[in-house]
């Protein structure tokens, strides 16, 4: 804490679900919290005001709707708002990748009652799983806010600080699932480098404390 972290420490939860974290090998968020109540002792012990930057993967195989919408929720209680998302790519050599292919989950002893996984590879689903963990865009608030209701979640939009979305739209804001990337098939919309996708740095809101927020300034790709 006083002499390696510069003010900000990356860490890779990957996700806040079990089954989703249990197809990456990933403990759950209670590790996560372990972690960040060292973090921060042993930061104020040293006299430095630092904050933690939390990893998250968006349509990673075995991840349902609901999976992300958690994640979301999680997201926003903790004042996190992610500057850039990356989506799950299969990539060569990956367990992950074998699930993606197979829809079978070789953690496990295969045959032909192996456990099943749910492959996000739908182009929309993809945007959806990428937009709840960016809640806070008002590009997304359309997309999400159909997915809520057709969830059974409508309680989630509303104006007030529990809710997940508002209700109202800011004019001019562009729904995700009529963007599209440039260099990108139409119907994916989305950036993704390796196997493991995640997200950059988001920036501390000025006048808070413990948890970094979007500034407004971010550079990542939506």
């Amino acid at each position: 804490m006083q002499h390696h972290v510069g003010g900000y420490l990356k860490i890779a939860p990957e996700h806040t679900e079990t089954g989703p974290l249990s197809k990456m090998m990933k403990p759950g968020m209670g590790s996560y919290d372990k972690f960040k109540e060292l973090f921060e002792r042993f930061s104020r012990q040293a006299g430095k005001e630092q904050y933690l930057i939390p990893y998250f993967i968006a349509a990673h195989p075995g991840t349902s709707d609901e999976d992300m919408m958690n994640p979301a929720l999680w997201l926003k209680k903790n004042n996190f708002r992610l500057d850039q998302v990356q989506t799950f790519l299969p990539t060569p050599m990956a367990l992950a990748t074998t699930m993606w292919h197979t829809r079978r989950n070789p953690l496990r002893k295969l045959g032909r009652s192996s456990e099943k996984v749910d492959v996000v590879r739908d182009g929309y689903r993809r945007k959806l799983h990428k937009a709840f963990l960016r809640y806070h865009d008002p590009a997304n608030w359309p997309m999400l806010r159909e997915a809520l209701v057709n969830m059974g979640r409508g309680d989630l939009i509303g104006n007030s600080k529990h809710h997940l979305i508002p209700t109202f739209q800011p004019e001019g804001s562009v729904p995700a699932h009529r963007r599209q990337q440039p260099g990108s098939s139409r119907g994916h919309g989305t950036s993704a480098r390796t196997g493991q996708g995640q997200n950059r740095a988001p920036v501390r809101q000025p006048g808070k404390t413990g948890s970094p927020a979007a500034s407004g300034k971010g550079k990542g790709r939506r």
